[in-house]
């Protein structure tokens, strides 16, 4: 029980965090920094994919809800909780099957990069895509992708870092 509130209390402070203080920056006009997206790559490796993707959706609907994006962050953060587990085979073999929640102090420092940038581009490709829902601007949404992923790959290794410390 103590994991439920301690994983709802950081579901809870990520989304205040995200609505109130992180949608608000946009870097250059292009880069927005999307950190709830570390509470879906955390979540415990042994998570049914059900039950990681159930909670992927309330945590985008409900931003969606406050960033009135009529379920952009729903489709894609339950998208990431979809494919996390093959991205966690993808950057990590364990062997003794024991669950494990992927950070840098289990993963390693490479492996967790990896795994986290492959993931938080996927889900900005389907945010961003269903945002600008046209071709018309590719290098306006090529460029809003790659800059909010970066953006978020390091909001996402510096909370990692300070959170679980080094490997």
């Amino acid at each position: 029980m103590h994991t439920f509130f301690s994983r709802l209390l950081n579901f809870v402070i990520l989304i205040l965090v995200q609505v109130f203080i992180l949608n608000k920056i946009h870097l250059f006009g292009y880069a927005t920094p999307m950190l709830y997206v570390w509470f879906i790559l955390t979540l415990e490796a042994g998570t049914g994919r059900n039950k990681a993707m159930l909670w992927a959706f309330v945590m985008g609907l409900v931003i969606d809800i406050f960033s009135n994006t009529f379920g952009i962050h729903a489709a894609a953060a339950t998208l990431l909780a979809f494919v996390r587990p093959s991205l966690i085979r993808l950057f990590f073999i364990r062997n003794d099957g024991e669950p494990f929640i992927p950070g840098i102090r289990t993963m390693g420092t490479g492996a967790f990069r990896g795994y986290a940038l492959i993931g938080i581009a996927l889900h900005h490709c389907v945010v961003f895509g269903l945002e600008y829902f046209s071709f018309a601007h590719l290098l306006q949404l090529g460029i809003s992708i790659a800059a909010s992923t970066l953006l978020t790959l390091l909001f996402v290794m510096a909370v990692e870092r300070i959170t679980r410390g080094r490997s």
